[in-house]
């Protein structure tokens, strides 16, 4: 409990409150620095941590606290990773980190009874502003996607509506790192990222992966719901048929995120059922995401053999997973990762399968990055290549 969000803490301006997303990749250095200072942290949490460096007053500061000089100041001694909200008042302040890793974006409320309309968007009225790491939440709040926070940039929702303090820029004029892992699996297929639709990128990997690793098959199908668009791309750029092979058991969570491996295998046990009617005798190729602990794909490629598949023939639209996440995804060794535990050419022998083809590096990037008009454009791919955006101290 005494981790939970939003950290809520007193300072001479009175209460203020933050919550974030993500994790400071020079945490421990940052809290040297303020147990230094003789400031007590009472929970591992970096939203303290946050908080307290947020109390610093910077020099000349007025009556009032100078919020936006106080997250320049703190972004200053982190560069990443984090997407925040701070509240005091009657006033947030959002702001993301300068290589933008961890995802932000605002809604905007509209009257109900304009909603559904055929309206300019950007003409409507406004009832209040939303903030969230995703824009999937906001059409079922009332509310339509308004636009990012920028890496680096700092921004004030108020009564007065949303106003940027301005951006927090790079070392060096370096790239931006958006994490790419929010498109092969964190996002919801229906959220905003970079002014493009996840389903559409996902959709474009499949594609990619089409073209790098084709297969004599006849149908093409999922591991529902992570692998659909996938899927439905490599479908459409092989040719082939998309039939539905797997049901889903919708009561069942992520298994990926559960906290422990023995959590992760009872979930996938019960999980999934055969639609066996659907590929009895023929040769399949089943794509999903990515494969990350590896506990999922066997059970699933032994199920579709028992129920009567001739051949099954797994595709991941992603590169394989080979290093630990230090930016606030639960991917902490590389033990625990399969890929570092079986070579490439034992992959199918390992999980039962006649093949198992990764989208390469390159083709994930282009898939990504061809849907986006901004410049500059720069991701993270250090889960899958070990080469992280900044110097990690834990």
């Amino acid at each position: 409990m005494i981790n939970c969000q939003p950290f809520v803490v007193d300072s001479r301006h009175g209460k203020f409150a933050l919550a974030h997303n993500g994790e400071l990749v020079n945490a421990k250095s940052l809290r040297q620095k303020v147990l230094a200072d003789g400031v007590g942290l009472s929970s591992e949490s970096d939203s303290e941590l946050m908080t307290q460096l947020l109390c610093r007053a910077p020099d000349n500061e007025g009556v009032e606290p100078d919020w936006p000089t106080r997250i320049r100041n703190f972004m200053k001694m982190s560069l990443t990773a984090y997407s925040a909200l701070l509240l005091y008042k009657d006033r947030i302040y959002a702001f993301r980190d300068p290589y933008g890793n961890r995802p932000l974006c605002i809604g905007k409320l509209v009257p109900p009874d304009l909603f559904d309309g055929e309206h300019n968007d950007n003409d409507l009225p406004v009832d209040g502003w939303i903030l969230s790491s995703e824009s999937a939440p906001f059409y079922c709040m009332g509310a339509k996607y308004f636009r990012e926070v920028m890496p680096g940039e700092i921004v004030c929702v108020s009564r007065d509506g949303v106003k940027s303090c301005g951006q927090v820029p790079r070392l060096n004029g370096e790239l931006p790192a958006v994490c790419i892992f929010e498109y092969v699996y964190f996002a919801r297929p229906d959220s905003i990222l970079e002014n493009q639709m996840v389903y559409s990128v996902r959709r474009r990997c499949g594609m990619q992966l089409s073209i790098e690793a084709p297969q004599e098959a006849d149908i093409v199908s999922s591991v529902p719901e992570s692998g659909n668009a996938a899927a439905l791309g490599f479908a459409h750029q092989s040719g082939l048929p998309f039939v539905e092979i797997l049901a889903k058991n919708r009561y069942v969570g992520r298994t990926f995120i559960n906290p422990d491996n023995r959590l992760r295998k009872l979930g996938v046990a019960k999980k999934f059922g055969a639609l066996a009617d659907n590929f009895l005798g023929k040769r399949v190729i089943l794509v999903d995401d990515s494969i990350v602990r590896g506990n999922t794909l066997g059970p699933i490629v032994r199920l579709l053999r028992k129920a009567g598949a001739k051949e099954v023939h797994v595709r991941i639209a992603s590169p394989p997973l080979r290093h630990p996440c230090y930016m606030g995804i639960n991917i902490p060794t590389k033990e625990e990762l399969v890929a570092n535990s079986v070579k490439p050419s034992e992959l199918a022998a390992f999980f039962g399968a006649d093949t198992v083809v990764h989208l390469s590096v390159a083709g994930l990037t282009k898939s990504v990055e061809v849907g986006i008009n901004e410049k500059p454009i720069g991701h993270c791919t250090a889960c899958l290549t070990g080469i992280y955006p900044v110097a990690v101290d834990f």
